[in-house]
């Protein structure tokens, strides 16, 4: 017996980026290939944004709508050696949600300019969260597990297809 409810999410609008596949995009926002881009809000939530251009940066949060089937081992961009895809960033997870910390460069009407997005053109945004360093980044965290090593090649790896959705021939 499952207790646990049923989720449905809808986007309140859509992400835009140079990316239109993963071929080549960068694998984080502090990538240096990461690019400018925007949102833009459906018209029924634009009233949302008051108050957000206060906020150097936003947390997205979107669907990885172009991510292939659930996989719970991976073989992440940062690393060769397979992994649990919960110690991992790959879009290829249970619920397919993604997060993507941006800056914010400017708020016009529906519109929000962003700078180092590392998103898929068209990618369905589910929310926005105002990035607060006191809040967002715990004292006396640090990072730790196998990602220690290796976060640091972030800034040059870029996305390849390995875990895009197949489409038929």
């Amino acid at each position: 017996m499952n207790l646990l409810p049923e989720i449905t999410l809808s986007p309140i609008g859509v992400i835009r980026s140079p990316f239109i596949t993963p071929d080549n995009m960068p694998i984080q926002p502090v990538g240096d290939m990461a690019a400018s881009g925007s949102v833009e809000v459906l018209p029924q939530y634009v009233e949302g944004l008051k108050d957000l251009e206060g906020f150097s940066h936003v947390i997205l949060i979107y669907f990885f709508h172009l991510a292939g089937p659930t996989r719970l081992k991976v073989r992440p961009f940062l690393d060769v050696q397979e992994r649990g895809v919960f110690a991992t960033r790959a879009p290829v997870r249970p619920n397919s949600i993604g997060i993507s910390v941006v800056e914010v460069e400017r708020i016009h009407g529906c519109y929000i300019d962003l700078k180092k997005v590392d998103v898929l053109d068209g990618t369905p945004l589910l929310d926005i969260k105002p990035f607060v360093p006191d809040f967002d980044v715990p004292k006396g965290a640090v990072l730790t597990g196998w990602m220690g090593e290796v976060s640091e090649k972030a800034i040059h790896k870029r996305a390849d297809d390995r875990f895009a959705r197949k489409m038929p021939d």
